[in-house]
């Protein structure tokens, strides 16, 4: 939305993590209190049938999401809203991408709706809706 001209059927530009890095993941633990050990104990997700790769945590998902949305709208302060589904989880080493689409526009709002979706490894694991500021909003 660099030029400030929007149109329904815009893409996003992707926002690609090329690998999902155990290690960041093991900080994000502590960082976020968080103790669940399928973040950081494959034997834990082992047993639970989950695989052999610990689990990303949702906020960091939704993070990069929301990450995605707020660069091509223009920054932060121009998201409006964001509504997401979590779909599945998301293991370390994966590829995560999240692309995006204008599906709406309100001009006598100002504002923009944009469906997003984030796969990992090309598996489904996040969509919604965004509503951005467009215009002097």
């Amino acid at each position: 939305m660099a030029d400030g001209k929007l149109t329904v059927g815009m893409q996003l530009e992707p926002f690609v993590i090329e690998s999902v890095d155990p290690q960041r993941m093991k900080t994000m633990v502590a960082i976020l209190r968080d103790p669940n050990p399928i973040h950081y104990d494959t034997e834990v997700t082992r047993r639970l049938g989950l695989g052999d790769r610990p689990v990303n945590q949702g906020p960091i998902n939704l993070t990069w999401m929301v990450e995605a949305v707020a660069r091509f709208a223009g920054g932060p302060k121009r998201l409006r809203d964001i509504e997401v589904r979590f779909l599945g989880n998301v293991f370390a080493g994966e590829r995560f991408e999240c692309t995006g689409r204008v599906s709406s526009i309100d001009a006598a709002a100002g504002t923009a709706e944009i469906e997003v979706t984030a796969t990992a490894d090309g598996r489904d694991v996040l969509s919604g809706t965004a509503t951005v500021a467009v215009g002097g909003q």
